[in-house]
């Protein structure tokens, strides 16, 4: 029997899992609520068995290109709501217009294809709301006139291997809300927005 599963890894070690995961997350492997936590699990390892647990089901042998279409998304409500979740690819830029409605947008199970995504808002009196995991780094940017714009959750460091989700908030008379959703987390939107909001107000 190999003793090499008992080995003590070191920071490199796990940047360099982090890192793996993460491009299995842009090639559509994983999702990012489930990079999220093999991420934070990879951080917390200490000996070579349990890294080697989190890279178990992916390729060994470097990514299978596959030709696929470039995603797309531009999504829009007037007087309504949407929702957008489940696993579902999320381009390296993407619009949601919102005028007299609402929108959610759910982060947690899709799929990145890019170490970086742009999701931009227009709202014009209406309410967007985002729903990333906890340990996904969010940048959150933008106007707002007469009404507002805030991020919810652990206010956490980014860590290496994690992809970038920027926001880009364009509102007049409008709301919109980025909520960092703890691993794990179940229910409906209105009860994970009420555990998010008993965490605290991310300051800017």
């Amino acid at each position: 029997m190999s003793d090499l599963p008992q080995l003590r890894v070191s920071d490199a070690d796990r940047e360099r899992v982090a890192l793996t995961l993460r491009d299995a997350c842009a090639e559509g492997r994983i999702t990012l609520d489930e990079l999220a936590v093999r991420v934070g699990d990879a951080y917390a390892a200490k000996t070579a068995a349990e890294l080697e647990a989190l890279t178990r089901d992916l390729p060994s042998a470097g990514p299978v290109h596959r030709t696929r279409k470039r995603a797309k998304w531009l999504s829009g409500v007037l007087f309504g709501h949407i929702v957008r979740k489940g696993r579902w690819r999320v381009p390296r830029f993407g619009v949601v217009l919102v005028g007299f409605g609402d929108a959610d947008i759910d982060l947690r199970h899709a799929e990145l294809h890019s170490t970086a995504v742009t999701l931009t808002a227009l709202v014009a009196f209406g309410n967007v709301d985002f729903y990333v995991p906890e340990g996904i780094e969010v940048d959150l940017v933008g106007l707002t006139v007469a009404g507002h714009r805030r991020e919810w959750g652990e206010d956490s460091p980014p860590r290496a291997g994690t992809p970038l989700v920027r926001i880009r908030v364009v509102s007049l008379f409008g709301t919109s809300d980025v909520w960092h959703i703890a691993t794990g987390a179940a229910g409906s939107y209105r009860e994970l927005v009420h555990a998010a909001r008993g965490r605290r107000e991310l300051t800017p």
